[in-house]
């Protein structure tokens, strides 16, 4: 059953691939553009690095847009090292690579990690881009080698990962012929 699980990894690595508008996929430190955040309540705790923002919290990085019922941020000596977002479900939203369209992914729970630069969606977790599905109740995103780790889970659904890839779209070629693109 684990070789069927890998033979569909790739496929899923490769969409995941294509949302990358970044090497980080997510958040992106050193970009120029600042992250910005809003809420309806927000706690700071300067000695411990630690803030907390609950009601309705969106967090924007240029296209990049994480929408939560709670966020807290994590900040170390080098700056921002993880967020964590909690919500009926999350949302994480970015344009993808080529800027054609989004990817948009959705979990009771996800966390993002500056230093192992990778993401993290848990319990009821789906990644949609165009008209491609990837379900499970635990996706890890490694951003940096592209890789993609799921597990079906027990506690909700069939404890399975589920997959829909769209067929590739056909053009018409310079000959009037279909050709698969």
């Amino acid at each position: 059953m684990k070789s069927v699980v890998k033979l569909f990894l790739s496929p899923v690595a490769a969409l995941l691939a294509l949302t990358a508008t970044s090497p980080t996929m997510a958040f992106d430190l050193n970009a120029e553009t600042p992250i910005l955040v809003s809420a309806d309540n927000a706690r700071l705790d300067d000695s411990s690095g630690i803030a907390t923002y609950t009601g309705t919290v969106e967090l924007t990085q240029g296209k990049t847009r994480l929408t939560a019922d709670t966020v807290t941020l994590y900040r170390d000596d080098n700056g921002l090292s993880r967020i964590e977002a909690a919500g009926s479900p999350a949302h994480y939203r970015q344009p993808t690579r080529d800027g054609d369209g989004e990817t948009d992914a959705k979990a009771l729970r996800i966390t993002w990690s500056a230093s192992d630069r990778e993401l993290t969606f848990e319990r009821e977790a789906v990644i949609e881009q165009d008209g491609n599905l990837f379900r499970g109740d635990i996706i890890h995103y490694d951003t940096v080698r592209r890789v993609v780790t799921a597990e079906g889970g027990t506690d909700s659904g069939n404890g399975r990962v589920e997959m829909v890839i769209q067929p590739r779209s056909t053009k018409q070629g310079s000959d009037g012929n279909s050709e698969s693109q």
